[in-house]
C-alpha cells in the first residue's frame, strides 16, 4: 500500500518543458480518491509503532525534516564548477521544500481533519471556533510526506535519472508515517501530489536552475 504516492507523482512526471498540470490534476483526484478507499486496511494492517525505533525508519523520516534539504541545498551550492549555476540548484533544493512545509502547514488549518486515533478509525475534523490558528494535532496533508516529495522532485528535475531513487526515499518516508500512526493513507498521498506540484512551481520561478542542469 506504499506505492500510491510514487505511483502517482511518477504518473504526473512529462517531459521537459512546462509541467503537465492537467494530468497532474486528473491523478492527483484519482490517487487520492483510491487512497481514501485504501485507509481502512492501511491504518489495521500497517501500523507499527516502533518503527522510529530502527535504523531505517529514522533515516527515512528525516527526508521530511526541512534541515535535512538545507544541508543537501548546501552541498550542491558548493559542490559545482559553475558557481551561478550551482547556486541556482541550491536553491531550488532549498525552496522546494520549505515552500512545501509551508503548503502543508496552510494545508492543515484549511482542511482542519485530526490524525489517526490508534484505537477506532475514522476521519475526525475540528472546528475552526477551536483554535484556528493552531494545527496541533492535524494531518491533512502530511508536512514531512509533503517536505520529502517537495525535495524528492526537486531532485529529480536537477537529476533525472535517478528520479526513482529519490521519488523512493520520499515514498519510503511517506510510508513511515502512516506506519507510525502518524498519519492516514490519503494524508500522504495527498501530500506527495501537492509536493511533486510545488517543486515545478519554484522550479518555474528558477527557471536557471533546472536549465543550467540540462546545459552541463
Amino acid at each position: 500500500m506504499s506505492a500510491p504516492p510514487a505511483v502517482a507523482v511518477a504518473a504526473a512526471e512529462g517531459a521537459a518543458g512546462a509541467p503537465p498540470w492537467g494530468r497532474w490534476l486528473v491523478g492527483s483526484l484519482a490517487a487520492a480518491g483510491v487512497a481514501h478507499l485504501l485507509d481502512p486496511g492501511a491504518w489495521q494492517l500497517l501500523r507499527d509503532p516502533r518503527v522510529y525505533e530502527r535504523d531505517w525508519g529514522r533515516l527515512l523520516r528525516v527526508l521530511g525534516y526541512l534541515p535535512t534539504w538545507g544541508i543537501v541545498a548546501l552541498a550542491l551550492w558548493q559542490g559545482g564548477a559553475d558557481r551561478a549555476g550551482a547556486a541556482a540548484r541550491g536553491r531550488l533544493v532549498l525552496l522546494a521544500p520549505l515552500c512545501g512545509g509551508v503548503v502543508a502547514e496552510v494545508g492543515k488549518l484549511l482542511v482542519r481533519r485530526l490524525r489517526p486515533d490508534p484505537a477506532l478509525f475514522g476521519y475526525a475534523f475540528r472546528s475552526f471556533a477551536d483554535g484556528p490558528l493552531s494545527n496541533r494535532g492535524m494531518g491533512l496533508p502530511s508536512s514531512h510526506t509533503l517536505v520529502a516529495f517537495a525535495g524528492a522532485a526537486a531532485l529529480a528535475l536537477l537529476y533525472p535519472r535517478l528520479r526513482w531513487l529519490w521519488y523512493g526515499l520520499a515514498a519510503g518516508c511517506a510510508l513511515t508515517r502512516v506506519m507510525a500512526l502518524g498519519h492516514f493513507l490519503s494524508d500522504v498521498v495527498v501530500a506527495a501530489c501537492l509536493g511533486w506540484a510545488v517543486a515545478q512551481g519554484v522550479a518555474r520561478w528558477l527557471p536557471s536552475a533546472v536549465a543550467g542542469e540540462r546545459r552541463s
